[in-house]
């Protein structure tokens, strides 16, 4: 099978269906990848590179405090929490907050960090539907670094959308890899050569070269986490305009922020001033039902 070019090792399931127990590949490899002791900042530029990190912060602490200003209170549902940083930027501007993760120690991880904070609450998300099963309804919702490692991220974000956001609620991305054939060459070959010089200081190189080799070829294995956890790469990126369109079928105000991201600090600071965007975050508020 093939998908964005890319051909798919049909020795597993395919990464939007359940197994048996319930448990689908995406989040078997997010439990891979993401186990005990996982360091989420070092991968992650929206934590590592302050002045990213500071946008991300103002972005969600605008979102929730406008809502509470409007109706008092405000809750919040966070998809994919990690470790909980931006839930800490939610309760400090007044929200509460229900946070999921398929990664099973990184649900124990909340669970524990936030065991006396009142206002957050945990769900254990092994199969992508916990939130849509719980039944609450929620005024923001919060997709951080999230979107591209869902596969039918289109058809989650609608059906979210639908199901357990309140009318008048914003919808808050961030750090998501913008669609790669609508990026000038120059821009993906910057990109790729800020990740590489960060990569190789990473250690792993035996499977960064098979990981490598694989992307070459255009094979995209099941059986390896990293490939499941950059699902985004089968798809050439996340397309940001499909998804500002949807966005404003259901919205009133729709913002795109387009940026330079990556995880070397030096190229960071060089990207910042000097290369094309290469991610994008979207607020998109005052949700309408229809």
């Amino acid at each position: 099978m093939f998908i964005g070019g890319y051909k798919i090792s049909s020795a597993t399931p395919n990464p939007a269906s359940s197994d048996a127990g319930g448990h689908n590949s995406v989040a078997r490899s997010q439990e891979l990848s993401h186990g005990e002791g996982h360091d989420y900042v070092v991968g992650s530029p929206h934590l590592r590179h302050l002045p990213l990190n500071i946008v991300v912060r103002q972005m969600i602490a605008d979102a929730v405090r406008e809502i509470v200003a409007r109706q008092g209170t405000c809750e919040v549902l966070e998809i994919g929490a990690g470790h909980g940083v931006f839930t800490e930027t939610v309760v400090g501007a007044g929200g509460t907050a229900t946070v999921t993760e398929m990664s099973k120690p990184s649900c124990d991880f909340l669970s524990e960090k936030f065991r006396d904070t009142a206002g957050v609450r945990v769900l254990y998300d092994p199969d992508g539907n916990a939130a849509l099963r719980d039944g609450a309804l929620y005024d923001v919702l919060l997709f951080i670094s999230v979107i591209h490692h869902i596969p039918d991220y289109l058809g989650s974000i609608t059906s979210l959308c639908g199901s357990v956001l309140r009318p008048g609620g914003t919808v808050v991305t961030f750090q998501d890899p913008l669609w790669y054939p609508r990026q000038t060459r120059k821009a993906r070959t910057l990109s790729q050569v800020s990740y590489f010089a960060w990569r190789v200081t990473q250690g792993e190189f035996r499977r960064g070269l098979k990981s490598r080799w694989r992307r070459l070829r255009g094979v995209y294995d099941e059986n390896e986490p990293s490939d499941l956890v950059e699902y985004h790469v089968v798809r050439d990126g996340v397309d940001e305009e499909r998804l500002e369109r949807l966005f404003r079928e259901h919205f009133s105000q729709v913002e795109i922020k387009r940026y330079f991201s990556t995880q070397s600090p030096l190229f960071q600071r060089l990207g910042d001033k000097h290369f094309p965007p290469n991610t994008f975050g979207i607020v998109a508020s005052g949700h309408r039902v229809q």
